[in-house]
């Protein structure tokens, strides 16, 4: 394993179930910025995820490159981490490469050496630390778990819309919505769809229109979003509990960022185990890869960082 090497080019990447974000560093300073399809091999094929990674490199840019960082969802093993390093070494052949699980950026993008990160995106999972001991929840993948994650939303939405037909009810508003959103007009095309191929982004990208209908007080779209609450809150007091600490417990992803209603949810369940320790990452997790490669050095930096006048980015 290459030294890791901070007078260089470094490039993080957040790999999520939906997009690859990367962003290039030069002595702490961010020179562009860049996204593209997932590169997590979870969700696509590996040719998939290998024409992602190039398209976010060239559009990184040229030059010598010394360290890249990668986060992704489903790095569970050495194997999972050691596969994604090749994919990604051919486009960085100088640098040393790091890949971790996602949940870890969440925390270094809080500026953050201990604590608890749940992450609320495609999918969803915990992992904390000491320092010295580690905790992990969840994180099994859509077919297992992913509760709270916007696929889990996108499901529920579809497995309530259902029952409802199922049982010969008139399509209510969250229902109706769902089949416009799907492009089908009835419960055999909206089953063959959820079959057919349409992947997890497909069916998170529905998430929204569970909180669309939360707002205006649809009482299954509200019992979705506290039941996610307390999932997410779950996955939090067992990685509490392993490492018997209350926190900080950074909330991130997608959907755990951008969705208030999600929050309250997961904070109210936290105050029933006594835990009030939340807080939402205001940064994006690609930004806890600088931290990363920074604390493998054996340095460290302030936690925000400037983007040059020049900056490229798409």
């Amino acid at each position: 394993m290459k030294v890791p090497d901070i007078t260089g080019a470094v490039i993080g990447l957040d790999i999520g179930g939906s997009k690859t974000r990367g962003i290039k560093w030069m002595d702490g300073i961010a020179l562009a910025d860049a996204s593209g399809g997932s590169a997590n091999v979870q969700n696509v094929s590996r040719d998939q995820a290998r024409k992602s990674l190039e398209d976010v490199f060239t559009r990184l840019g040229r030059g010598p490159i010394s360290q890249v960082v990668a986060g992704s969802g489903g790095i569970d093993t050495a194997y999972d981490a050691k596969a994604l390093a090749e994919l990604i070494e051919p486009f960085a052949p100088d640098a040393a490469v790091t890949v971790i699980h996602d949940t870890r950026l969440l925390l270094a993008a809080a500026g953050c050496s201990t604590g608890i990160a749940v992450i609320a995106g495609t999918g969803s999972a915990g992992w904390g630390t000491t320092g010295e001991k580690e905790a992990r929840a969840g994180g099994w993948g859509y077919l297992l778990g992913d509760e709270g994650s916007g696929y889990w939303f996108g499901r529920e939405a579809v497995r309530y819309s259902l029952g409802r037909m199922n049982d010969g009810q008139y399509p209510d508003e969250l229902t109706q919505a769902l089949l416009a959103a799907c492009g089908v007009t009835g419960p055999e095309a909206l089953i063959a769809l959820f079959h057919s191929g349409a992947g997890r982004g497909y069916w998170a990208a529905i998430s929204p229109l569970v909180f669309e209908h939360a707002a205006t007080g649809h009482p299954a779209a509200l019992n979705m979003i506290k039941k996610a609450g307390g999932d997410l809150a779950s996955l939090a007091t067992k990685c509490a509990e392993q490492l018997n600490i209350e926190g900080p417990i950074v909330l991130g992803g997608g959907l755990g960022m951008n969705q208030p209603a999600l929050q309250t949810s997961m904070r109210n369940a936290l105050a029933r185990q006594g835990l009030d320790t939340l807080q939402v990452l205001t940064e994006d997790p690609v930004f806890g890869a600088l931290q990363v490669t920074m604390a493998h050095a054996g340095h460290s930096l302030p936690w925000r960082f400037h983007r040059a006048s020049g900056m490229t980015g798409s």
